[in-house]
């Protein structure tokens, strides 16, 4: 617990020097050419600095490339219906990020996560996700069947998913907490987690909520539970185990990055 500590000695110290800074600077909030933002630094201090706009290339190509990627997916679905409850999500998710980006803008890191799984996301979508073929190209490509060596007995597509899902959307939540509700010692690492643990557990919910409402072969297949009496509680462990994942290297590569922060400037050890 010795390197957890020295990261608290390092966001107090820094947190004075950044106040030190902003004393001695007026500040210029809406300066042409300028904006607020918040930046995480590698202790887990999070504070608001003046910067110069960013260009927004980065994001912008990630939505293009998602977009055209999304009509492709979109060309005949294995099931439409299916399809378009898969979608839902994207419909909010997707302009809901777009509209907020000027008032709350992530890292590229983060956005590409965000690319990543949606693309993910929309994979299952078009073939649905208990129906992804994702064994026959691993096995026609790379000559390796993941079913055939972990004897997996149905489809985990699902599963792979709601891994990634914890494990590409811990880095946002961790953004998100950080800009919005920055929390203090190590709760800076457990919101983000039980966050993601809370959407996950919210997602298996609205799937038996549609699964009741629409029932019969649509209920079934935007459920994906393929005759698993567990599949919501193995998912849900699936979302957890890969935002834990996710944290533990969020925590190694601040402390690492704090370590080299403070051999270069012995102040903040």
């Amino acid at each position: 617990m010795t390197w957890i500590k020295s990261l608290f000695r390092q966001r107090q110290t820094m947190a004075s020097l950044v106040g030190a800074n902003r004393s001695a600077e007026p500040e210029r909030h809406g300066s042409a050419g300028y904006e607020m933002r918040s930046e995480t630094f590698p202790s887990g201090t999070n504070i608001r600095t003046r910067t110069r706009r960013s260009g927004a290339w980065f994001p912008s190509t990630l939505l293009l490339a998602f977009i055209a990627i999304w009509v492709m997916l979109a060309i005949a679905p294995r099931y439409r219906q299916d399809w378009l409850l898969e979608n839902v999500l994207v419909f909010v998710a997707v302009p809901l990020f777009v509209l907020t980006y000027r008032s709350l803008r992530f890292t590229n890191a983060s956005y590409l996560s965000l690319f990543l799984f949606f693309v993910l996301h929309e994979i299952g979508a078009h073939y649905t996700y208990s129906e992804v073929p994702y064994d026959e190209w691993l096995t026609a490509y790379l000559g390796f069947s993941p079913n055939h060596y972990f004897a997996l007995p149905r489809n985990d597509y699902d599963r792979f998913v709601h891994a990634m899902y914890g494990l590409l959307m811990t880095p946002v939540a961790n953004e998100l907490f950080a800009n919005r509700a920055p929390p203090r010692g190590l709760w800076r690492w457990i919101f983000p987690v039980t966050f993601i643990m809370s959407h996950s557990l919210i997602y298996e919910l609205v799937e038996w909520f549609a699964a009741v409402r629409f029932g019969g072969n649509l209920g079934a297949a935007y459920l994906g539970s393929q005759g698993d009496p567990w599949d919501a509680q193995r998912d849900m462990l699936m979302a957890s185990i890969g935002s834990i994942l996710s944290m533990s290297i969020i925590i190694m590569a601040g402390h690492a990055q704090g370590r080299r922060m403070a051999t270069r400037d012995p102040s903040l050890r």
